[in-house]
């Protein structure tokens, strides 16, 4: 006789047989309570861009009031004297960035603080140049070439590339180029302050008066921040009764506070209630100005701007205003004050003017004397 099976019994012995069965009906298909997963994992995607959004907005509200508690921070952030672009050039060895005639050395501002400088002969020289040392250089300023001390901008050293690329355009042009890093620049000692990189530029000025004649023109060059360095030096030489021969310009701006009030790392920050006591305020406690259109009206000597259109980092506006500046400033009545532009078409943007074909023939114009390209085989 077949013993009938309890269903009671079958439930009994099921459940022992798969324990976790009973847990597994109570789950939906997801393997969620309830079936519910895809709604929880989309409330959990949920929440977490929820927490990313609060913690952008925490980081947003936070900076303009660390800057405002820190203004050292706002210092470091017009002069980026700590970013080295390319970090592993030895500037000891102008030959490893193709500049065979070039002789790198430094001078004293200051006692106790040194500063590196290159100085870059005409490319006519360079054959001549190989193996020579310090003597052989400073000798060579007895010729008749001119000679252009040139001023760099923020953040990378005297051996940046498109800095390098200029020297090798100059010299090929027939010009010495002399160029430094401002204190707290490349290896140059110190920290930095506009007054010390104004410093610095006079100390080598006055190093090169000393060794030309008076016959030999010398102009100031100064590139991005670099042009307030130079309107800097250059008002200081006219106050003293010992202007430079001529001042260029490339990519300047009017003063640091409209320059940074347009710079395009203040987009996010630029509408913002309060935005220049918390950033500008923060630039003038450092005693940073670079007041270029204060000093067009205390310069009396040439001036040449250089400004491309589709500069990002100093609007083309800015060179345009300070030269609206100053060609009407009493101190240039009777002086050469030219503006070139640069199509945006040509896309020099902020530092590739030195690839337009028309330099030699703008900066011949200018300086009055005719175009001296030469063999630039360096």
């Amino acid at each position: 006789m077949r013993k009938r099976n309890n269903p009671e019994d079958s439930g009994t012995l099921l459940d022992r047989r798969d324990p976790d069965l009973k847990q597994r009906d109570r789950q939906g298909p997801g393997g969620e309570a309830g079936g519910m997963g895809k709604p929880f994992s989309r409330l959990g995607l949920v929440g977490k861009m929820k927490r990313m959004i609060l913690w952008l907005l925490v980081v947003y509200v936070s900076i303009p009031f660390i800057v405002k508690l820190c203004p050292s921070i706002q210092a470091k952030l017009v002069f980026l004297n700590f970013m080295r672009m390319p970090d592993f050039i030895d500037l000891k060895r102008p030959l490893d960035q193709g500049l065979n005639h070039t002789h790198n050395f430094y001078l004293e501002p200051e006692t106790g603080l040194k500063i590196g400088v290159w100085h870059t002969v005409p490319a006519q020289m360079w054959r001549e140049a190989q193996g020579k040392r310090g003597d052989w250089y400073d000798s060579t300023f007895s010729s008749t070439h001119s000679v252009i001390l040139y001023l760099h901008g923020n953040a990378g050293t005297r051996g940046g590339d498109h800095r390098v690329q200029l020297y090798k355009v100059l010299s090929s042009l027939g010009h010495h180029v002399v160029t430094f890093d401002y204190r707290g620049w490349g290896d140059s000692d110190g920290s930095p302050s506009e007054g010390g990189m104004t410093s610095d530029a006079l100390c080598v000025y006055d190093w090169l008066k000393q060794r030309l004649n008076d016959k030999t023109p010398l102009y100031i060059w100064g590139h991005s921040l670099g042009t307030g360095v130079a309107t800097n030096l250059v008002r200081r030489l006219c106050d003293r009764g010992s202007p430079p021969d001529a001042l260029i310009l490339e990519s300047p701006f009017t003063n640091i506070r409209e320059e940074a009030r347009n710079h395009p790392f203040s987009m996010v920050y630029r509408y913002l209630p309060g935005f220049d006591w918390f950033f500008l305020d923060a630039i003038t406690a450092n005693n940073i100005c670079f007041a270029s259109d204060e000093n067009v009206n205390h310069i009396s000597c040439p001036v040449l701007i250089l400004h491309a259109e589709d500069d990002a980092v100093v609007p083309f506006h800015l060179g345009k205003k300070l030269y609206n500046m100053a060609s009407q400033s009493k101190s240039l009545s009777g002086h050469k004050v030219h503006f070139v532009p640069f199509p945006s078409a040509l896309a020099y943007r902020h530092k590739f003017i030195y690839r337009s074909p028309e330099l030699p023939n703008i900066l011949s114009d200018f300086f009055g004397s005719a175009p001296q390209q030469t063999d630039d085989s360096t």
